[in-house]
Formats: structure tokens, C-alpha cells, sequence
């Protein structure tokens, strides 16, 4: 049990609740419905709190061994990677209670129970100031009721007051619903506040050595829908805004109104300066550039990122169960109804057209399996698929991208698994029979351009092999046939063909007889894939 909280104490806090927001970071996503059902709330509580410890080790570790660090110092460090980090709106109005936090703890000389106390009002004092519009039932009321409870304590031992705080917040927590309709019509608990009940069980632990005991969550409420005013952030506005910007006091006090004009869900957070500040400004809004051009009359705007709401996915109604570690999966990225049939056909989940990481990762989470394959079929796909990998394995997934760059690739090397195989040979035969599968994509110019192959005009059909344009004509089935000779001449025993949409009929049948003619020893599989663009895809193994 610590007396006090001291720059040791707050490192493991912040490992402690980064640690605990990883572990429940899906569950958190599932129950973002409120400001917009964008399903990011985890993730980007996630992000910020990553950040702060960043730049909390990154500092600390450069400093003296002789003696502990101030708690002020560390907590201040915390608050300011959290501030420079900061996604989302839940992850801006956590920087801001960090900064109360630190603000109100920075000169004290010893952090005792009623310390805490202040400190924890200070937090949401600052909290409800960094909103436009505060929003009870959210975020914000669990703050204010974690503060409360607090001060009410009356007590100077640390682990009392902190003990009192969580508690109080877990019990507010349990009545967002009853306090914002969103959440009472989804029947869910505010997903902001879920994670500050973590950060706030996570202090409880390091202070007594304990974690608080909490009767199993569910994110589920039993309370109706309540009648009161619509709350304004629904999904009105197209676009969120945030930037990390450098500017004046006064001058962001002017750009509070300009955007507070323009949409909603504004949140302006700064690290305390009083002149020359970094502030974190966070809003919704259908005109995008009049939202940065008030950044850029204010100061100097950077980091600069803009989501547009209609590129997210919905997230689930209800959390993924738990994966089986014993069961496999595959998960396919594809385009094309032909190409999707014949991939369900192998038992793999079609992700179908340009996922994001979110979506690739509610596919993977989808299959409920411990261990499962991704092929991306696409370069580009391949650096989202990687992203989805890393965020299922802190979620309990083990996931391995197989890099294939073409469907027919895919095919190969679904025709090789194996569940008797240990996973990893098993993505290992997958990757080497995507590898022996060389690869080819006829398609049309529609503009000039210098390839390795010479000029092209539009209206030309190329011939790429491996990626790299190989042929150019001006004839479709003449280009087809002689692409299939030139990768046949390096040998191969099997060439798969995938149609696609627009190919004019007739054009396999002829390819197929000219491979049947030509090379009498080579088997010849033809598919409908159905996939745009591409008239055929060549596969040869």
C-alpha cells in the first residue's frame, strides 16, 4: 500500500492503464455509438495513452539515477505526450484530464488522499472546459462523479480516496444510459468512460497492490430509452477534423468560436503555456477547409487529419466472443463474385473491395479463431493487412499475412492448407505455393504512358507479369495467348485463368484451346472471377 504518489508510482500507473485499455481496446470499439458509431473510441484512447507513456519514459530515462523524479515532473511529461497524441475526441478530453491532473499535483510536495481529491476535480474541471458543448452521459460525467466521490472520502489515505473514485466512477458509468438516449437506445455504457473507469482501477492497483473487485463486464444496459432533449452529435456532419496546433491564447479563443460555428463535438485542448502554446483541437464538420483555414489564421496548424465518417466501418452490435486459440481461419481479400465463391468454396471470410484496417480487423475478429491467415491479393492491401495482424495480436489473434499480390496466388495457396499441419508450417506451405504461383494481368490503357515495356497509348492491352508490364498490343486474344507463352516458356505444369466482367465471350475458350495446342503436357483450369479491370488474370504454377 503506498502512502504517497510519487514519479515511480505514476510510470506504473501509466503502464498499468495503457496495458489495461490494450486489453479491453475491442470491447471499448464495440461500444462507441456516441459522438458518431465510428467504433474508434478504443483504439484511440489507446493511441493517446501510448503517446504519453512515450514521452514519459523517453524523458525519465535521461534523467539521474540518484533520486526519484519529481511525481509533478513525471505527471506533467504524461500530460503532454497525451496532449501531442491525442486522437478522437475521447482521446483530446483525456489529454485534458491529464493535464488537470498534473497541473493540480505539480507543486505539491507530497500526494496524499485529499491531494488526489483535488487533483481529481481539477481533472474534470478541465475536461468539462475542453468540451464546447459537455454532453452529460458521456466521458465527462464519469469524471465528475470519480471527483465527487473523492471529496467526499474526507480521508488522507491514498488508497481510500482512490478506492472511493474508482468505485463512484464504475457505479456513474452504469447509468450513461440512463443519462444520454444514444446509449440508452443502443443499450450500451459510454465507451469514454469505460476506459477512464480502467485508468482509474489501473491507479487503484498500483496505490494498494490491488485490483478493485468488478462483477463481470457486459456494456450492456437494462435501462429503457428515456425521454429528453435529442442530443446534437449524430452523425449530421461528414468529416472529422483534429491538428495539433501552435498559436496564442487569445487567438484560440477566436477559433473556439469559428468552429463551434462550423460543426460540433469541438474539443480545444491546450499544454498550459501562457504565451506561444501547442493545443490539440478536435471537431466535426462538413466543410473541411474552412475548419483547417481557422487553423491557420489562429497559428500554425500540423498534423493535420481528416476522416470522413462514411469510410468508416459500423461497428458490430455486439462484442466478438472470445477467439478459440484451436481454430483456424483464412481471411481473403477480394473483388469479383466469381473470385469470392471460389474462395468461400475453400472455407476462407471474403473481405470484398479496399478494406480499411478496421474492417480487415472485425473480419479477423469475426471468425472467432486464434489463429488465423490473411492473403491480401494486392500490394497496397498488404500494409493494412500487417496493421490488422498487429492490432488482432493485442487482442489475443495471432494472425500471419501470407503476401500474396494476385487472387490466383490466393487460390494456390488456399489449395494447400492443411488443419492436421501446426499452424505455422501450415502458412508456410501456404506461402511457398503462392510463391511458385507466378502471375499475370491483362488489362487496358486509358492513357498514355512509358512503361519497361516501351510507350503505351490508350486503347493498347497490356500484358503485366509479376507487376511489371511485359507485353503491349493492340489485340486482346493475341496479347492473352502470347503472355500465357511467354510465363509457360519458363516452364510451369498448371495455369489457372480468371475471366473477368467485361471480357468479351469466347476469349477463354480461345486462350484455353491455344494453351491445350501448344503445351498438350500443361493442365488448364478456367473461371468466371467476375473481377473489374482485368479481362484475365493468369495464374502458373
Amino acid at each position: 500500500m503506498l502512502d504517497t504518489l510519487d514519479a515511480a508510482a505514476v510510470r506504473r500507473w501509466c503502464a498499468g492503464g495503457l496495458v489495461a485499455l490494450k486489453r479491453h481496446q475491442g470491447e471499448i470499439d464495440h461500444l462507441n455509438v456516441y459522438p458518431v458509431p465510428d467504433g474508434d473510441t478504443g483504439t484511440n484512447l489507446v493511441l493517446t495513452l501510448t503517446s504519453a507513456q512515450q514521452a514519459l519514459a523517453m524523458e525519465l530515462d535521461t534523467l539521474p539515477d540518484d533520486g526519484p523524479t519529481p511525481h509533478g515532473q513525471a505527471l506533467r511529461l504524461m500530460a503532454r505526450g497525451a496532449l501531442l497524441g491525442a486522437r478522437g475526441n475521447s482521446g483530446v478530453i483525456l489529454a485534458q484530464i491529464l493535464r488537470g491532473f498534473a497541473d493540480a499535483l505539480a507543486a505539491v510536495p507530497v500526494v496524499r488522499g485529499r491531494a488526489l481529491a483535488v487533483a481529481l476535480r481539477a481533472a474534470a474541471t478541465a475536461a468539462y472546459a475542453a468540451v464546447a458543448a459537455p454532453v452529460e452521459g458521456t466521458l465527462l460525467s464519469v469524471a465528475a462523479a470519480a471527483a465527487r466521490a473523492a471529496e467526499r472520502a474526507g480521508r488522507d489515505e491514498l488508497g481510500t480516496v482512490a478506492r472511493a473514485a474508482a468505485d463512484e466512477a464504475a457505479q456513474a458509468l452504469g447509468r450513461t444510459p440512463q443519462q444520454l438516449p444514444a446509449l440508452a437506445r443502443a443499450r450500451v455504457v459510454d465507451a469514454g468512460g469505460r476506459g477512464l473507469c480502467l485508468l482509474l482501477d489501473a491507479l487503484v492497483e498500483v496505490v494498494t497492490g490491488e485490483p478493485p473487485a468488478r462483477p463481470e463486464f457486459t456494456g450492456r444496459s437494462p435501462h429503457p430509452p428515456v425521454d429528453g432533449p435529442r442530443e446534437r452529435s449524430v452523425p449530421t456532419y461528414a468529416y472529422e477534423v483534429q491538428y495539433l496546433l501552435d498559436a496564442e491564447p487569445a487567438a484560440v479563443a477566436r477559433l473556439r468560436e469559428e468552429l463551434g460555428a462550423l460543426g460540433d463535438s469541438l474539443a480545444v485542448v491546450g499544454d498550459g503555456a501562457v504565451s506561444g502554446g501547442t493545443w490539440n483541437v478536435h471537431v466535426h464538420v462538413d466543410d473541411v477547409g474552412a475548419a483547417i483555414e481557422a487553423g491557420v489564421v489562429a497559428g500554425r496548424p500540423h498534423r493535420i487529419v481528416v476522416t470522413r465518417f462514411a469510410d468508416q466501418p459500423t461497428p458490430p452490435a455486439s462484442p466478438e466472443p472470445d477467439p478459440v486459440p484451436d481454430r483456424r481461419a483464412a481471411v481473403v481479400v477480394a473483388t469479383g463474385a466469381g473470385i469470392v465463391e471460389l474462395c468461400a468454396a475453400a472455407e476462407a471470410t471474403v473481405v470484398e473491395g479496399v478494406p480499411s484496417t478496421s474492417e480487415l480487423l472485425n473480419a479477423v475478429r469475426a471468425t472467432g479463431a486464434g489463429h488465423v491467415v490473411v492473403l491480401p491479393n494486392d500490394p497496397d492491401t498488404q500494409a493494412v493487412a500487417n496493421d490488422a495482424a498487429s492490432a488482432a495480436y493485442r487482442l489475443g489473434v495471432k494472425v500471419s499475412v501470407v503476401p500474396t499480390r494476385s487472387p490466383v496466388q490466393a487460390l494456390a495457396a488456399l489449395a494447400v492448407r492443411d488443419p492436421d499441419r501446426r499452424f505455422e508450417d501450415d502458412v508456410i506451405a501456404m506461402a511457398e505455393a503462392a510463391g511458385a504461383c507466378r502471375y499475370a494481368e491483362v488489362c487496358v490503357a486509358s492513357r498514355a504512358a512509358l512503361t519497361v515495356a516501351g510507350p503505351c497509348r490508350p486503347g493498347d492491352v497490356l500484358a503485366l507479369v509479376d507487376g511489371e508490364v511485359h507485353l503491349i498490343g493492340s489485340d486482346l486474344l493475341d496479347t492473352c495467348t502470347a503472355v500465357v507463352d511467354r510465363m509457360l516458356g519458363g516452364g510451369g505444369e498448371l495455369v489457372t485463368l480468371l475471366v473477368g466482367a467485361d471480357a468479351p465471350a469466347g476469349l477463354t475458350e480461345a486462350v484455353r484451346e491455344h494453351v491445350v495446342r501448344s503445351w498438350p503436357f500443361v493442365e488448364v483450369q478456367v473461371y468466371r472471377g467476375g473481377q473489374p479491370h482485368h479481362p484475365l488474370l493468369v495464374g502458373v504454377e
